[in-house]
């Protein structure tokens, strides 16, 4: 059974940065993609960014490129989430999330985590 578990969250001031972390279990993941979406208050799910796990391609949400990093540690089947430069725009849950084919929906995810709270401060 797929196990995503994330943390790293936390309240920071505009201009800092967070790491996230999403600690998977459950199988192997080496043809999956791993993502990060995040829900403001009110709003829908958004996608933030995704990674290849077999060769670390990403693609980010264009709101987030050139501040945040997605990578993976293969040996600890973790996905990391970098975030510098924050707004309070960013201010939502965010959740990783897996799945079998390069998508961008929240709806074609098939397996997620039970969100990390981030808030930032201005």
């Amino acid at each position: 059974q797929v196990q995503l578990v994330e943390s790293g969250g936390g309240l920071v001031q505009a201009g800092g940065s967070l790491r996230l972390s999403c600690a998977a279990s459950g199988r192997t993941f080496s043809s999956d993609l791993m993502g990060w979406f995040r829900q403001a208050h009110g709003k829908e799910r958004e996608f933030v960014a995704t990674i290849r796990w077999s060769d670390e391609t990403t693609y980010y949400a264009e709101s987030v490129k050139g501040r945040f990093t997605i990578s993976r540690d293969n040996a600890k089947n973790t996905v990391y989430l970098q975030m510098n430069s924050l707004k309070p725009e960013d201010t939502a849950v965010y959740y990783c999330a897996l799945s079998s084919r390069l998508v961008f929906r929240a709806a074609d995810y098939d397996y997620w985590g039970q969100g990390t709270q981030v808030t930032v401060s201005s």
